[in-house]
């Protein structure tokens, strides 16, 4: 199997191409914004068929075993609570999403890797408050340098975000198709306009 494909493969499984199902929380929040949290239509109907969700919308689409015939479920909400992390981890993902997906030195968005403020070899340390995003030429412009000698600024001081942050900030990236039946659950906690 050669890695092109099996990368792919991993990054776009077939079951998430076809009828995903939103996954809510028991409180009918997302599971996660980013990335939504959606299962393959089969694990949905596995877990509706153990009693493990409730279903909450269907596509039109049918699917049929030899014994019933079910309609595939669009949105689930588990009927236990799964309480959310507290803790963050530390993960290139998370951090380009703390800084949402932007350069902290100029605000591009693309070509992004990920730069110590305070460099390792002035011993900087690799945490929340010392790493953040940029773009690949600020990070060659600053190099080693402190942010005074490179001539460079930050546009927020690094902090380690919570989960509850890392959350919200999720929702500001919207994923590329969005079913008209989530709608309704997705922004459910979002303040009304007047």
């Amino acid at each position: 199997m050669d890695g092109e494909f099996r990368t792919e493969f991993v990054h776009d499984p077939v079951g998430l191409r076809h009828y995903p199902a939103l996954v809510l929380n028991a409180d009918y929040r997302p599971l996660s914004y980013y990335p939504l949290s959606l299962w393959t239509w089969q694990d949905a109907v596995k877990a509706a068929f153990l009693d493990r969700v409730d279903i909450l919308a269907e596509y039109d689409h049918v699917v049929r075993s030899q014994r019933m015939e079910i309609r595939v479920p669009s949105v689930v909400v588990l009927r236990e609570y799964v309480k959310p992390r507290k803790r963050v981890a530390f993960t290139r993902f998370n951090l380009f999403l703390r800084d949402e997906f932007s350069c902290q030195y100029c605000g591009a968005k693309q070509d992004l890797t990920f730069d110590h403020v305070l460099p390792r070899k002035l011993g900087g340390v690799t945490s929340w408050e010392n790493v953040v995003a940029a773009c690949a030429p600020c990070n060659l412009k600053k190099g080693s340098k402190t942010l005074r000698e490179s001539g460079l600024k930050l546009k927020r001081t690094p902090r380690q975000p919570d989960a509850e942050q890392l959350r919200n900030r999720g929702r500001m990236f919207p994923p590329n198709h969005l079913h008209d039946s989530w709608l309704d659950y997705l922004y459910w906690d979002s303040e009304l306009e007047a």
